[in-house]
């Protein structure tokens, strides 16, 4: 068993942050607004993949602040890509949804795309014999460590 230290996981995670960053698609340009940030990408993705939802779910799935997931509900509001509404159970809850037109056009799947490009490039040609091992520990550990998110998407890619 190998030991891993506090500093040495929060050194992978903004490793993996950037990688993540790198390998979700630029999103399409919205009217207006310029080119979305992958904060608020992910919003909307997570809005996709759960209509209805409120900003505390968005927040709880998403591992966001609050107050980016309301910031990006705002945007995301004020772009015409999602819909708020009081939730008529508890008035101080709001709930969000996509517009038609944006799930139609695909526009909740930008987070959807397989990493394997991406880790094989950050892991380097002297280890691409790992690359399988790599995708298999990065998929055990997010079902550990985030298994809300591995329901978000559609079906996982199939890995070699």
């Amino acid at each position: 068993m190998t030991d891993v230290y506090a500093s040495e996981l929060f050194l992978l995670g903004r490793k993996l942050m950037k990688l993540g960053e790198e390998a979700i698609p630029p999103s399409t340009r919205v009217q207006g607004a310029g080119e979305v940030p992958t904060s608020v990408r992910l919003v909307m993705a997570d809005i996709g993949y759960h209509p209805g939802s409120s900003v505390g779910d968005i927040t709880e799935r998403t591992g966001f602040p609050q107050s980016l997931v309301s910031l990006a509900v705002a945007k995301l509001r004020d772009f015409g890509a999602v819909v708020t509404e009081p939730d008529p159970a508890d008035r101080r809850r709001t709930l969000v949804r996509p517009v038609e037109a944006v799930v139609r056009k695909g526009g909740t799947q930008h987070s959807a795309v397989p990493v394997d490009e991406t880790i094989a490039k950050a892991i380097g040609a002297e280890a691409q014999d790992r690359l399988p091992e790599a995708l298999a520990a990065l998929d055990l550990l997010g079902q550990l460590v985030i298994p809300e998110v591995y329901g978000l998407g559609p079906a996982p890619v199939s890995r070699p």
